[in-house]
């Protein structure tokens, strides 16, 4: 029964998340009120405020679904890898299709960190240095194991670079394109890793 109930919260909480994602990427996080979430969520206001208690909660929420995801993600993407230049790929590749696939999540977590209350905005980099760790750590075991490759640039530089590059798609990327988001993340995969092999 508890398991149940939990469950419904949870998925009442996402869809809720999600409902805010949209409107924030569309309104922006100030131009937007608890009303209008709950109005989208078909919630009232006293409702919605039982799973969020403020605005800068939903959006703390937010953050931390998609770095959450994001973590979760890339480790089990460098664990699947055949070798280490694979990783560095994949991690590209599945980034892209991430930002591709969740374009108005990402304009919120890309255009709105500046509205995360100060206490938190600590957590939410702490966060985001762990996925780059795991990257500069699958660059630096192919860099030791191909010592022929020269990188014009630290470690850290270029994977802020391939970031930068596949952070960006979701301010340009359109579904109706003539790449998938899968296509798209092969191509800058193959091209943000030509210098390493």
């Amino acid at each position: 029964m508890t398991e149940t109930v939990t469950s419904r919260a949870d998925l009442r909480r996402a869809r809720v998340t999600e409902i805010s994602a949209e409107i924030f990427s569309r309104r922006g996080f100030r131009a937007t009120s608890m009303n209008e979430i709950a109005a989208a969520a078909g919630l009232s206001k006293p409702t919605l405020y039982h799973y969020f208690r403020s605005k800068e909660e939903l959006l703390v929420r937010i953050y931390s679904d998609v770095l959450d995801e994001s973590l979760t993600l890339g480790q089990r993407t460098v664990a699947d890898a055949a070798s280490a230049l694979d990783a560095i790929r994949d991690l590209i590749r599945s980034r892209v299709v991430y930002t591709c696939e969740h374009q108005a999540l990402l304009k919120v977590c890309f255009e709105e960190e500046h509205e995360l209350p100060t206490e938190l905005a600590e957590e939410v980099l702490r966060r985001r240095r762990a996925f780059e760790r795991l990257f500069v750590a699958a660059l630096e075991r192919h860099l030791a194991e191909h010592p022929e490759v020269q990188l014009p640039m630290t470690p850290k530089v270029y994977v802020n670079m391939c970031l930068g590059a596949v952070n960006w798609c979701y301010k340009w990327y359109r579904p109706a394109g003539p790449s998938s988001p899968h296509e798209l993340g092969r191509q800058l995969g193959t091209a943000l890793t030509a210098a390493l092999v």
